[in-house]
């Protein structure tokens, strides 16, 4: 099984561009690429592309908090005329003045990896042509039911929640997710603390030394996403807990794949941004050539263990990048 490296990114700004097509550019603005979860999907935009026969020009800023400069990307992109917008926001509300400027001028706009909430896109006028990315609510409910089966329905303890940036909708509908269903599975395992990480490694692991402090006894972590689930996995390490603690992460990034290998993080449960991505580019080549397609589409999640990893029998193991 082959594993991607991620792009790395050392600009505020970077931009990747196939040579332009007669019929026009496609519009891919994206979050960080520094993040392996967004390097892998930028290779899936890549290859959709190519598999869609189009040109694209794919942007990113160098923080997945850096709200401003993304809609400043934004609205530079949309003065080049693409046929198409494909975003993967910040936030529900950083890049609605663009979205709203795309719609005016009739380019298709498109919700890369469920990142708009489409309440506040309704409330705002802005139309969105269908949104593609995992279900993250599933995706979080899939990791309580992994833990459930790793310590049994009966289980006791403490359990840290760590999510994602405050107001981004993924990391919320992830840790909600999570939460509701370990309350169905096993309501022994009691969330004593969910806290925001803001999506940083750093951040997540001070939050895990903090909580282990308070509760020497903890027994699972649940992160948002798996560069946070990593810092959590530095902390635990450190306090020899390794043994006692299940960790897990989503996202399915190499990263969190060479950790698993390694046996330091549990499990991740995997978003196949690969996938996301590649598909994205050829469903709205669809809905620029007049067709149409489903209002939300969701790729299916993978949970990653060691014992998944080194099987390697999972026909999806093909798009972990």
């Amino acid at each position: 099984m082959k594993f991607m490296k991620p792009i790395l990114l050392t600009a505020t700004v970077m931009a990747f561009s196939t040579a332009a097509h007669a019929d026009g550019t496609y519009g891919v603005l994206m979050k960080t690429l520094a993040n392996p979860f967004w390097g892998a999907m930028g290779q899936g935009v890549e290859e959709g592309a190519k598999a869609a026969g189009v040109a694209y020009d794919l942007q990113a800023v160098d923080s997945d908090q850096a709200a401003e400069p993304q809609l400043n990307a934004c609205n530079t992109m949309l003065e080049k005329k693409p046929v198409a917008l494909i975003t993967a926001a910040i936030n529900s509300n950083n890049l609605l003045p663009c979205l709203k400027q795309a719609n005016a001028a009739n380019i298709p706009v498109v919700d890369l990896d469920n990142n708009l909430d489409p309440k506040v896109t309704k409330d705002a006028g802005v139309n969105i042509a269908f949104h593609i990315g995992s279900d993250n609510m599933a995706a979080g409910a899939q990791g309580a039911e992994f833990l459930v089966s790793k310590l049994g329905k009966d289980a006791k303890g403490p359990v840290l929640v760590i999510e994602g940036l405050s107001g981004n909708i993924t990391g919320k509908k992830r840790a909600d997710g999570f939460a509701n269903k370990l309350k169905e599975l096993a309501p022994g395992l009691e969330i004593v603390a969910s806290l925001p990480g803001d999506w940083d490694r750093g951040k997540a692991a001070n939050i895990t030394n903090d909580i282990l402090t308070k509760h020497p006894d903890l027994v699972a972590i649940f992160a948002a996403n798996d560069g946070m689930a990593l810092g959590a996995v530095e902390t635990v390490f450190a306090a020899s807990k390794g043994d006692q603690v299940t960790i897990i992460g989503v996202d399915g990034n190499s990263d969190a794949v060479k950790s698993i290998k390694e046996g330091r993080l549990t499990a991740s449960v995997a978003q196949l941004p690969y996938l996301v991505g590649k598909q994205a580019v050829e469903d709205v080549k669809k809905i620029v050539d007049g067709g149409k397609v489903d209002e939300v589409i969701y790729v299916p999640t993978l949970v990653l263990t060691k014992d998944v990893i080194e099987a390697n029998k999972e026909p999806m193991l093909q798009y972990v990048k």
